[in-house]
């Protein structure tokens, strides 16, 4: 028996409906590690995210995690989901940081589909717009995006 992989993961345009709500799983775990080798990667090297003496003095006591790492990782966690087929994603129209993330915070998320429609220059593709929360491990919201999603329509075989 031949599994084809391209079917196996994401979704179609037409496997979504508007309300659905998915909790997307497994989360992920920060670790400073990670905030580290992200802000080496993109050459921030804020003291807010690296420098443990500095932010002593800080309300928040302790380093924050990168906000762009925070908003990738929630990202990735809805690939699976939502975007695993994807032609693109057309664009972010909404992010919010909500709250702050620390080292060793777990990061999980949860997305709706706010609407959909098949699109107007390639009708074997649609448009596909979702709001996804992101909550740390004590269920505070950390972060809310947006974003369009264009999808392919299933060919039928």
């Amino acid at each position: 028996m031949e599994i084809d992989v391209y079917d196996s993961y994401g979704r179609f345009y037409d496997d979504f409906e508007k309300g659905m709500i998915f909790k997307h799983w497994p989360g992920k775990t920060i670790t400073q590690s990670d905030n580290h080798n992200f802000c080496l990667l993109t050459m921030n090297n804020s003291p807010l995210h690296l420098d443990v003496e500095y932010m002593k003095n800080h309300k928040h006591g302790k380093p924050i995690v990168v906000g762009l790492l925070v908003l990738s990782l929630i990202v990735g966690m809805t690939v699976q989901d939502l975007s695993g087929k994807a032609i693109a994603n057309l664009g972010y129209e909404l992010v919010t940081h909500d709250g702050p993330v620390f080292e060793g915070d777990t990061l999980y998320a949860q997305s709706e589909v706010i609407e959909m429609r098949v699109s107007k220059s390639n009708p074997d593709a649609g448009i596909v717009k979702v709001e996804t929360l992101g909550y740390n491990q004590d269920k505070e919201k950390i972060l809310t995006l947006r974003r369009n999603i264009y999808i392919p329509l299933r060919k039928e075989k």
